[in-house]
């Protein structure tokens, strides 16, 4: 899969792609889901309330509000439903609602932070915890994200995310997470060039060239350097120094979570929507489906760069996700994941 990351992928180079609105500029906006015009959110938890009081409960309303508001439009309405009804539009819902509909339709009512802060409990409170959950949102949040993330655990769960992360894991894979969770990682779209050369010659030096990967230096490497700034030190190492590439040396020299780790931190610095992408089909493809992966991609990405990550999956795999989603998915909860991705 690398192959295709490194050799055959095209790096994301969108970052930085801005448009103009009214004089000011602004970034372009990836999101498939937008704010809902003429929004009212008085009306919507008036006609959210009708639909899961009513004898048969309306799925199809409550989808069609919930997936067209955007999420801080969501957070009005659940305001305005607790103040108008007396309940929470959370606890009416879990009445109403069953299985993945209910799981998806509760994620969309969380805040990001609290939706990351809740994965982060629901990965490491479980029988052995689920690194890759943990790598996957610390890799792939911004340092504002982190912040607000270390925030809102301590806020809700009591103890400081750290501290969790302290007692869940261990060694090189432990030091990695808590350099994340630092949330220092540089930000800018520009590419210092003489740092990349002497960033692909250090990783060269400490992996390759050593013999052994000098865990310590990859980390203060790979957890800070933007992802433009790594994609060039990337391409720097695989075509003057390495015999073989990044990515390759990690799979040969590494195991376990810290391979898992590194991995990761390359190729969402080479292309995040594609790692995102690709995630998706590794929960469909095969007997059974990991809801799971694809309720928190779906959610989470859905007013970031989905429509990225929507096109990278069409490229990557020949078809829609869209298709994908109809062929592994049924009734309501497939509707809820077909309006988040967007129209194909």
């Amino acid at each position: 899969m690398f192959k295709r990351f490194l050799d055959k992928l095209k790096p994301d180079k969108d970052e930085d792609d801005t448009i103009k609105v009214k004089g000011k500029v602004k970034p372009k906006y990836y999101g498939t889901v937008s704010p809902y015009p003429n929004f009212n959110a008085s009306s919507d938890a008036s006609v959210l309330q009708s639909a899961i009081k009513s004898k048969d409960v309306d799925e199809d309303v409550i989808i069609s509000v919930l997936v067209k508001r955007d999420n801080e439009q969501r957070q009005k309405i659940k305001a305005v439903y607790e103040a108008s009804s007396g309940h929470h539009l959370e606890t009416d819902l879990k009445g109403a609602l069953r299985s993945d509909l209910e799981d998806v339709t509760l994620a969309l009512l969380m805040t990001p932070a609290l939706f990351d802060s809740y994965l982060i409990r629901k990965a490491t409170k479980r029988l052995g915890t689920d690194e890759e959950i943990l790598v996957e949102i610390l890799v792939t949040r911004t340092n504002q994200e982190i912040r607000d993330i270390k925030r809102v655990y301590q806020e809700v769960y009591g103890p400081d995310l750290e501290q969790v992360i302290g007692h869940e894991t261990e060694g090189d894979f432990h030091d990695a997470l808590l350099a994340l969770l630092k949330a220092n990682k540089e930000e800018n779209t520009e590419v210092d060039m003489d740092l990349a050369r002497k960033d692909a010659q250090t990783l060269f030096e400490k992996g390759e060239e050593a013999g052994d990967i000098c865990e310590a230096t990859f980390i203060e490497i790979l957890t800070k350097r933007s992802g433009p700034q790594l994609r060039r030190t990337l391409q720097l190492y695989k075509d003057n120094l390495g015999e073989i590439s990044l990515p390759k040396l990690m799979r040969k020299e590494l195991r376990g979570d810290i391979q898992d780790c590194f991995l990761t931190l390359v190729k969402c610095a080479w292309n995040k929507p594609a790692f995102f992408a690709e995630k998706l089909h590794e929960a469909m493809k095969g007997h059974g489906t990991c809801e799971d992966t694809l309720i928190r991609i779906l959610v989470s990405r859905s007013e970031i760069d989905l429509k990225k990550i929507v096109e990278e999956y069409r490229g990557m795999y020949g078809r829609p996700v869209q298709e994908d989603i109809l062929h592994d998915t049924k009734g309501h909860y497939q509707a809820v994941l077909l309006g988040l991705c967007g129209p194909h």
